[in-house]
């Protein structure tokens, strides 16, 4: 499938102008979008001193508690493994031969950027439309993974966006929240949610991203691995 070119919003209205059979629209529109992500304002803290000793030891002993209890729940970890099984840095001949027995399919190889890029389909979650494996040097360093649920609303989207935020934050402690964006600029509205994780060398982002123009839509969550 050619690939539309990122920086152009002209093809992403183009897809969204074909006739419902054919619409099809690639979850790649999403990093346009990713390089506009606002930056939210720092929250503002208020100190009271007008408390009494007890109320501030109390008070003390409590943000202790939360935080022992957050330490219980989300344990430290080395670092942010890749999916599947797979280590960082392993090679290319080791990631093919592991996707050839999981009877998953190579649609393309791509060169850019002095990175190998493929784009692979077949490999079996619910849900999963294709998966990027990028390589440096012939070394594996990030995937990505790219989620449709042509029948959901967004309200079953919104609900999935929050297990999994969910399962990293338990995993790899809160998230930041690193777009929250909304652009209305074109008869295309695009919208884009997103939160980062960083343990050590490595990162974890989870994005929800949609485009529609009229009643015609596209909706799709990314989750990518990255060692940085």
């Amino acid at each position: 499938m050619k690939r539309c070119d990122e920086r152009t919003r002209g093809c992403l209205q183009a897809k969204l102008t074909q006739p419902p059979g054919t619409a099809t629209l690639l979850p790649q529109f999403a990093r346009v979008a990713m390089s506009r992500s606002l930056k939210m304002p720092a929250h503002s803290y208020r100190v009271i001193k007008s408390r009494p000793p007890q109320a501030r030891f109390f008070r003390g002993a409590l943000s202790t508690f939360f935080l022992v209890a957050f330490a219980v729940s989300a344990p430290a970890v080395d670092d942010i493994p890749p999916p599947f099984g797979f280590h960082w840095n392993d090679s290319m001949t080791k990631v093919e031969q592991v996707l050839v027995g999981a009877k998953s399919k190579i649609i393309t190889k791509e060169r850019k950027e002095k990175r190998n890029v493929w784009t692979v389909e077949g490999l079996v979650q619910p849900g999963l439309k294709r998966t990027l494996f990028t390589f440096k040097e012939g070394f594996l360093v990030e995937v990505e993974l790219q989620y449709e649920y042509p029948d959901w609303s967004i309200e079953r989207y919104n609900d999935r966006m929050g297990e999994i935020r969910r399962y990293f934050d338990a995993k790899f402690g809160t998230g930041k929240l690193v777009s929250r964006s909304r652009d209305t600029d074109s008869d295309v509205i695009q919208t884009l949610v997103g939160y980062q994780w960083i343990v050590n060398g490595t990162m974890l982002e989870l994005f929800y991203f949609s485009a529609q123009r009229d009643l015609m839509v596209f909706r799709s969550i990314t989750v990518t691995y990255k060692a940085i």
